[in-house]
């Protein structure tokens, strides 16, 4: 029977030690469905300022496009769809915001907790000096979370939180849906000032006509700038899942040190399993399986002071 950690290699190479990746499934977070807050001051701010925005467009498209409009079906259709990509736009922002992103349990590299991995001689594991944790393969700590992220990506301010091996797709769907809202609030924007240009101005709004136009400048302003922004994150991290290869593993040249997978494998670990509607719902989980893992208890005892950790143990 092989320890938890088979997939570690040995070391015996003839002369040093290397790195040896530690799984997930070895070190483990808490629970990906567990509630998960971070208290930031700069990230909360920037997190009620998105909501803020989407509130304020819709706003403009209800009540300066929508209801004034003499077509009932025009006003019910847009009205529908508008608040629908809205809806899932906040509901995966606070998906995004509210989820595990894969931390690392703090203070586990203890001498207790590292005999418990069974580990072979001649293995290596690192610990975090700024956490003090032990670090699987393709962590990097984070100085906003004050922890070490699993395939952490990038952390993003407007989500309050890391982007990382349990959120990502969330993330992804956030910027997908802001796009889609963004792109339709500004066709509508482009049909709402012809349909006034043929019209009289005080028929086509409830305000006034300066009112009018001011709000509907300033949608138009901020559906182009979100359009561009959400648009090249959502590509930037498509593009980032099915090369297998995080942001900061990019910045940092960590390219090639793992064995990666295929995009569409990539893909469905990513969005929870096999193609489906679900992929497009921020309401379900990242994994398939039908119960959570059970949490693995971290032993007590003293921190060890080396960062890089030698088996067997002094």
């Amino acid at each position: 029977m092989k320890s938890p950690v088979h997939r570690c290699r040995d070391v015996e190479h003839g002369r040093g030690l290397q790195r040896i990746p530690i799984s997930k499934d070895v070190i483990t977070s808490s629970s990906a469905s567990a509630m998960w807050f971070i208290r930031d001051v700069c990230g909360i701010v920037c997190a009620v300022i998105t909501w803020l925005l989407v509130l304020y467009a819709e706003f403009v498209v209800l009540f300066v496009m929508l209801l004034p409009s003499k077509n009932l079906t025009y006003s019910i259709v847009n009205g529908t769809l508008f608040n629908t990509l809205a809806f899932l736009a906040l509901a995966s922002h606070l998906r995004a915001m509210c989820t595990d992103p894969g931390a690392v349990p703090k203070g586990n590299a203890t001498k207790e907790y590292i005999e418990s991995l069974q580990l072979k001689p001649g293995q290596v594991v690192y610990k975090c000096p700024k956490c003090c944790s032990i670090k699987p393969d393709r962590a990097h700590h984070c100085s906003v979370c004050k922890r070490c992220i699993r395939k952490m990506d990038h952390h993003c301010p407007w989500v309050n939180n890391c982007v990382g091996e349990n959120n990502q797709k969330y993330f992804v769907l956030f910027t997908m849906y802001i796009a889609l809202i963004s792109l339709h609030a500004l066709l509508m924007v482009v049909f709402h000032f012809l349909y006034c240009f043929e019209d009289d101005w005080t028929k086509c709004s409830s305000f006034s006509p300066p009112a009018t136009v001011i709000l509907l400048i300033l949608l138009c302003f901020e559906g182009l700038l979100f359009l561009i922004f959400t648009s090249v994150m959502f590509g930037t991290q498509v593009h980032s899942i099915c090369t297998d290869e995080t942001g900061i593993e990019r910045l940092k040249g960590e390219t090639g040190k793992w064995g990666k997978v295929p995009c569409w494998e990539a893909m469905q670990v990513a969005f929870g399993g096999p193609f489906s509607l679900s992929w497009c719902s921020p309401f379900t989980g990242l994994s398939c399986r039908k119960s959570p893992a059970d949490h693995v208890s971290v032993p007590q005892g003293e921190i060890i002071e080396e960062d890089v950790i030698e088996i067997p143990l002094n």
